[in-house]
């Protein structure tokens, strides 16, 4: 490990992951648990691109979207849940400076992306409501590949920047980051510098990532609950509602666990863990169970991959 007394973050080798303050016994059922999710969340999102990319009435912008969102949710649990697990066994806990660099690099652009995705889904929701004649020519194919693509640029150079800004401090004294992965925050408590412009200059660009894909999330359903409400029979209503509310449920536990966890104060570290764990892990596993069961679709693709399976001998 770097030298702690140095106050050059170039000299620091290797950061070490406390993650959950709990007795060692503990150890062993958080690690169960970590796996049960994880395979949960293997096993959804990889099963919701193959029934996507198998069955042909899924092809549609919705399911294009839903697609890649899945393909989000596996890598960014991926790039979190597995360290966390080895970590549950190892006595060091050890995480290399390229290695959380890389962590915090890959975290940060797949979060970013999915936010910039469900703003997409809020406006596919949008025009397929209120503009239903137009859809099809509206949410062409170029578009949807330009909307998916985007939301990676901007998960690209957003996460360029939380990098470059982030590890760019100087860090001295401890290399103990009070997280069970490389999060910003922790790693903003390690620097000896005066964090004021940094923060200033993270809040900023935090509000300028998010602000935009919240007012575009917003103002899409402000219009499609006014649609809603002009329908005159009831189950008309029941119908548009259906097909936003998948979205509008991903879309609350992953905003809301995300805002609880960087709006609580330093001083609870724990709590923090905890809502971090919303955000990292329970919604990616969440994500296929709720778009599966609530959706006639893909329940009727998984049905038809599961004939077809058990038909070869």
């Amino acid at each position: 490990m770097g030298d702690r007394g140095t106050d050059n973050h170039s000299e620091v080798t290797d950061f070490i992951l406390v993650g959950f303050r709990v007795r060692s016994e503990l150890h062993i059922l958080l690690f169960l648990t970590f796996l049960l999710v994880y395979a949960m969340i293997l096993l959804g999102n990889v099963g919701m691109m193959t029934i996507i990319m198998t069955d042909p009435r899924l092809n549609t912008p919705m399911y294009f979207f839903l697609g890649n969102l899945s393909f989000i949710d596996l890598f960014y649990s991926s790039v979190i849940a597995p360290k966390a697990m080895i970590n549950f066994w190892s006595e060091s806990k050890s995480i290399s400076f390229a290695g959380c660099v890389t962590q915090f690099c890959l975290f940060a652009l797949f979060m970013v992306a999915e936010g910039f995705l469900l703003a997409a889904m809020a406006y596919d929701r949008f025009i397929a409501i209120c503009n239903p004649l137009l859809y099809s020519v509206q949410m062409s194919a170029r578009l949807c590949t330009q909307l998916v693509a985007g939301s990676y640029l901007c998960g690209c150079i957003s996460s360029v920047l939380q990098t470059s800004t982030t590890f760019t401090l100087p860090f001295c004294g401890s290399r103990a980051i009070d997280h069970f992965f490389c999060d910003i925050r922790p790693l903003q408590r390690l620097s000896c510098s005066d964090l004021f412009i940094y923060r200033m200059i993270s809040f900023s660009l935090s509000s300028i990532i998010t602000l935009p894909t919240i007012i575009v999330i917003i103002v899409s359903y402000m219009y499609i609950v006014s649609t809603v409400l002009k329908i005159r029979s009831s189950e008309g209503r029941k119908k548009a509602f259906s097909t936003c509310s998948s979205h509008l449920g991903v879309v609350s536990v992953l905003y809301g666990a995300v805002f609880f966890t960087y709006l609580t104060p330093d001083r609870f570290p724990e709590l923090s863990k905890v809502t971090s764990l919303c955000y990292t892990l329970v919604t990616p596993m969440l994500n296929p169970l709720i778009y599966s069961l609530r959706n006639k679709d893909v329940k009727e693709a998984l049905k038809k991959l599961l004939e077809m399976k058990n038909a070869i001998p």
